[in-house]
């Protein structure tokens, strides 16, 4: 009987060594799990430091553009308004230049007969004067005079083209 007492001790002490010797490679190999895990983790946080300072100087540019976008914006609003008033402006032109030209239509129908007395006065009045330089010209002529009248003088760089 003793040698079962014997027998289980050490299958007792075979089982803890087989315990012993699988604990120590798993310790083993979650230790170079970890070890890979911690270098991983160095480089992610060398990598999002890199991100980290990217990204804030983007936020910072950001930033600026966002300002001169809202700058410009504020100027373009000063430049629209004074658009919109000179449209406004043309339009009131436009509106008194219409009452104008209404008005002297207008006055125009009204004094249409006055306005063709005066024409035909005026053309009274010109032919008047032309026949009055005739019977000059004709006296002078006689007293040995000559009168040139107002015509232009034509050249030859004029007339071969």
């Amino acid at each position: 009987m003793e040698i079962i007492l014997y027998i289980a001790a050490l299958v007792a002490a075979i089982g803890f060594l087989v315990l012993c010797v699988s604990l120590a490679m798993t310790l083993t190999s979650l230790k170079k799990t970890l070890n890979e895990v911690s270098g991983t983790m160095a480089g992610l946080e060398g990598q999002l430091q890199g991100v980290t300072s990217e990204t804030t100087q983007l936020l910072h540019k950001t930033n600026a553009l966002a300002s001169d976008i809202q700058y410009k914006s504020e100027k373009l609003n000063s430049v629209v308004d004074a658009v919109k008033n000179v449209g406004e402006s043309v339009n009131g032109l436009n509106t008194s230049v219409r009452r104008i030209t209404s008005s002297i239509t207008t006055e125009v129908e009204r004094n249409e007969d006055k306005i063709a007395q005066v024409v035909q006065w005026s053309n009274v009045a010109l032919g008047i004067r032309d026949k009055w330089k005739e019977r000059k010209a004709i006296e002078e002529a006689r007293a040995g005079y000559t009168i040139y009248q107002d015509e232009p003088v034509k050249s030859y760089s004029n007339t071969q083209k």
